[in-house]
Formats: C-alpha cells, structure tokens, sequence
C-alpha cells in the first residue's frame, strides 16, 4: 500500500479551487518599509523556480537583488551546505521527503513564524513544515515552496502511448530503445511500479523497500538486475530541467520519465510535447524553504516568503515553470493554459492515483546511491 506524507493527501494536496481564471497584474503588496530596503539575498534553488517575472517583481518592489544559484538535485542541496557548513546561501529548497536526512546535519535553523503568514497557502502542505520538519519542539524549519510530479513525457509527433495514460515501463520497452530518457534513482523506482504490474515484483514492494534495510536489499536488488539488463534501451539520463526539455528537443528522446514542469512549458511554448500522469500514478513531491544556520540577509528572507506566498505572484510563477503552487488561489491568476495543461496532465483518476514521496532515512538514500551506481556503471 502506499505510504503518505503526514498530513499530506491526494484530496488536500490539490485543495484550493480550480485553475483557468485570467492572469491579472500583480498588486502593490510591499510596505513602505520594504520599498525603502535595499542589499541581497542568495538564494539555492532547482534551476527553474524563479523566472524572470517574479524575480523583477520582488527587486522592483524590494530592493532586493537575487543571487540565484540553481541545482538539480536534492544531493546538490546537501553537499553546497555540508561543504560550507550551512553557510554562503540565505535559502536553500530541500524537497518534503528528505526530511529525516536533514534532521541530524544541523545545518538549518527554524523559521521566526511571528515573520511569515501562511493564510494563504494550503494548510495540508503547511503542516508538514510543523510535523516532518519540526527539528525541536515547535520549531518549523520548512515551507511549501512548489509542489509536482514525477510522471511521463513524450513527443507527440514521434510516439502514442498504449492508452488513455502511458506507463513507467514505455521508457524500457524494445519497441522505444533508443530513444527515451529519465533520471537515474528515480527512473528505477518508476521501473519497480511498472514491475509490480507485470508481476516481476510483488503488489507493494516499492513501498515496502522503505521500511527497512532488509526490504530495501531485497527489492531493489531485483529492480536493478531488472534495469540493468534494459540498460542499453535507455538513450539518456537527465539531470535537471533544461536536459530533460533538451532531450525531448534536441537528443532524438520520444518518451521519458520527467517532472511536470519542464515538459508542460514546452507545451506551452508550442511544441509537440505531453505531460500525464501514468497508469502506476505519478510520484508526487513538495519542495519548500528552508533558511540555513549561515544565513545572513534576514530581513530579505522574510521578505521573499512574502512574496512567494503572494497568489498573484505565485500564479504567474506557475505560468511560466509549469508546476504547481501550494497558494491558495495562485491557478485563479496562472491563465488558460496552465488550467488546460493541468487537465492534460491528470485525467479521469490519475489525481486519486498520485503517489506521494514517502520520506527517506539516511540508509535508504545511501543504498539506493549503491544501486543506481550499479545501474550507471553496467
């Protein structure tokens, strides 16, 4: 059965009405003590998280210049602060499930909760910076920041799915070598799901590899031979936002294992690409904020929450990166097409199927490197 984040549902994960209203201007929300502030804030963060609208509207507004150092990965986020012991960054954007590796680093410090407002971002998501992340007693040391999905893409001049939803398994078929792409650890996590379906794995046994290092051995010990032996079907491994649109651009890649994000904004600009939630369900995830124990611009990072959590900021983000927003009533203010590329993404019951990412303890992100390492080195 699948595991579920504390607090988290597919019900209250998508709470907070309807998308497709008109995209609107953004308000005069800055104080005149905000207005008259002025310095900078640096910022790590997946690559694609802050567009340009947003990123003019807060310094115009602020004074606050952006040092935006992108990643594409959880790892990264971790290593950039080990590295430096916490610190060189005001905010860094670990995602909701990697809480248990972060608790024991003591490289993060709690939010100052009297400075943020979450009156309008959805409790369900809010709550799980006081639960998960709740480092000490009463401590939140999390925000929701975007939430999405790890799901399918493809070129749809190039491939058509079996059915109404593809499968985690199209990226491994014959009939496709050559030509599909994923990311590594993730990519083999989907392969366990489709196994699961075929009957090479028992129903359960991805989840079940979370509860313990025994289990873990076992099923991803036959989720690895099994990849293993379709290595050679696999045309590339992404690591971030632009490889997985350069890859369905450029690379000859039909189908792929990708977030929603990068897919959905080539749709939008116009290319012949989808984006839908699988017939296994898609993996569902929320990256927050978090404020390192380094961090220096304080008075800018209470700042910028402020306009994260800001609906018709947060709407025309969306817009743009093609995620999603956990503020209330940001898709009233995301447009036309991101409602119509919602509704693409997740027909019929794929929302009822969502997988939300359980949370990983050290030893399962360390036994997971050693197989998908095994994978990469075959």
């Amino acid at each position: 059965m699948t595991k579920r984040i504390p607090g988290l549902t597919r019900r209250s994960l998508l709470k907070g009405g309807a998308a497709g209203a008109t995209l609107l201007a953004a308000p005069a929300i800055v104080s005149r003590a905000a207005l008259a502030s002025s310095g900078e804030i640096n910022i790590l963060m997946w690559s694609d998280y802050l567009p340009e609208t947003f990123l003019t509207a807060f310094t115009e507004g602020t004074g606050i210049k952006v040092n935006f150092t992108g990643i594409g990965s959880n790892e990264e986020i971790i290593n950039k602060l080990k590295a430096t012991r916490g610190r060189g960054f005001d905010i860094v954007s670990p995602t909701n499930n990697r809480s248990l590796q972060w608790k024991d680093m003591e490289l993060l410090q709690p939010f100052d909760m009297s400075r943020v407002s979450l009156d309008t971002v959805n409790p369900a998501m809010a709550k799980i910076g006081s639960t998960d992340w709740a480092f000490t007693p009463d401590a939140v040391f999390w925000l929701p920041h975007i939430w999405g999905t790890e799901g399918m893409a493809w070129r749809t001049d190039l491939f058509t799915p079996g059915g109404e939803f593809p499968s985690y398994g199209d990226v491994w078929k014959e009939e496709n070598a050559g030509k599909t792409m994923g990311r590594d650890h993730s990519m083999m996590l989907g392969a366990g799901l489709y196994m699961e379906t075929i009957g090479d794995l028992e129903p359960g046994d991805v989840w079940k590899a979370y509860t313990s290092p025994e289990e873990m051995t076992r099923v991803w010990t036959k989720i690895t031979d099994w990849c293993v032996a379709r290595k050679g079907n696999i045309k590339l491994f992404w690591n971030d936002a632009d490889s997985q649109k350069n890859g369905l651009l450029n690379e000859g890649v039909i189908v792929g294992q990708t977030w929603d994000g990068p897919p959905l904004a080539l749709k939008t600009a116009g290319e012949p690409v989808m984006y839908r939630a699988p017939a296994e369900g898609a993996m569902a995830w929320v990256d927050g904020l978090a404020m390192p124990v380094g961090a220096e611009n304080t008075d800018a990072i209470y700042e910028f929450i402020k306009y994260a959590f800001t609906p018709e900021l947060a709407g025309e983000a969306i817009d743009h990166h093609g995620y999603n927003s956990p503020v209330l009533g940001a898709d009233k203010f995301a447009g036309e097409t991101y409602a119509k590329n919602f509704a693409d993404a997740y027909p019929g019951d794929a929302l009822a199927m969502l997988n939300p990412w359980p949370a990983e303890p050290q030893w399962y992100a360390d036994a997971r490197t050693e197989f998908k390492n095994r994978l990469l080195s075959a």
